[in-house]
């Protein structure tokens, strides 16, 4: 049966390695340049060419969802603006060593013992933030200050080469893929008293209906669950972009989960702060949100 099937893999698999390949090309030419010049570049490519691409309808819809009182111009300048920032993050995912090193002082961290504080409590703790700017600089920047002790969660290419490829730039990070198996080594992690980073923004098919920006979203209760079942802290982080290849992080104060007793209610009321949150930081800086995922059921 596998002699049979393999042969009709084949252009699957072809297709996969070319993908990679193209990867791999890219990835090499924005390494080579300067990374304000890759920056840039990165960004020209993404706003001249991605507002011409079919995936901007769904990112229109999502914007005009989100921000009803906005013409159209302002929703155009949104979109133009989320894929330079798209375009300068694929652009700067080869400099992120450089960029997130304390000694390029390319990401400013405000209230920093916030996060480095987690250290030194004997608790597990988990950190959380969403698509903003660059969204790979956050994690990179607390696997810095928190080593070994931050395991983060990502979720797996479809293309399995292009998968080990970012799996092996990322060699750095201690991470595990979303699903069942990674799971269980999150679990395992937290009650050793290890600390999570995750990205709470996108849609799950199987959560829980949370209010966002006033329409119910499908959105992943784990955050939640786990804080109440670990009875550790929530550190939000807030991801911006000042200019070029350099950012803000800011750590905001913990996330108290009320226990009442009633898990199902405790999670959706600490959920529905959450997502407020992050509508907080989204319209602090639309463009720099990735308005291309399926947010919303429809």
């Amino acid at each position: 049966m596998d002699a049979i099937e393999r042969p009709r893999d084949l252009p699957r698999q072809a297709i996969h390695l070319a993908q990679a390949a193209g990867l791999v090309a890219v990835m090499t030419v924005f390494g080579v340049l300067p990374v304000d010049w890759a920056s840039k570049l990165g960004g020209f490519l993404g706003r001249t060419f991605g507002p011409r691409l079919g995936l901007s309808r769904r990112a229109l819809a999502n914007i005009g969802r989100a921000l009803p009182d906005n013409d159209e111009a302002q929703n155009r300048r949104i979109l133009r603006g989320m894929w330079d920032n798209l375009g300068r993050a694929v652009a700067e995912y080869p400099h992120l060593g450089w960029i997130c090193a304390a000694e390029s002082g390319r990401v400013e961290i405000v209230n920093e013992s916030g996060v480095t504080d987690l250290l030194n409590d004997g608790k597990p703790g988990i950190v959380f933030g969403g698509h903003f700017s660059n969204w790979e600089v956050g994690p990179a920047t607390l696997h810095r200050l928190l080593g070994e002790s931050l395991v983060s969660v990502y979720r797996e290419a479809n293309n399995p080469w292009v998968d080990r490829l970012i799996r092996h730039w990322r060699r750095s990070r201690r991470a595990v893929a979303k699903g069942a198996e990674g799971g269980r080594d999150l679990l395992r992690h937290l009650n050793r008293g290890g600390h999570l980073g995750i990205l709470v923004d996108q849609k799950l098919n199987d959560g829980i209906s949370v209010p966002f920006f006033g329409r119910d979203a499908m959105t992943a209760p784990a955050l939640a669950r786990l804080g109440l079942r670990f009875g550790c802290p929530l550190v939000p982080v807030q991801s911006e972009r000042l200019r070029d290849a350099r950012f803000r992080m800011t750590v905001l104060p913990r996330l108290e989960i009320e226990d009442t007793g009633d898990t199902s209610a405790d999670v959706l009321a600490a959920m529905t702060r959450v997502n407020a949150m992050l509508e907080s930081w989204i319209r602090a800086r639309p463009e720099q949100w990735l308005w291309l995922h399926k947010r919303w059921a429809n």
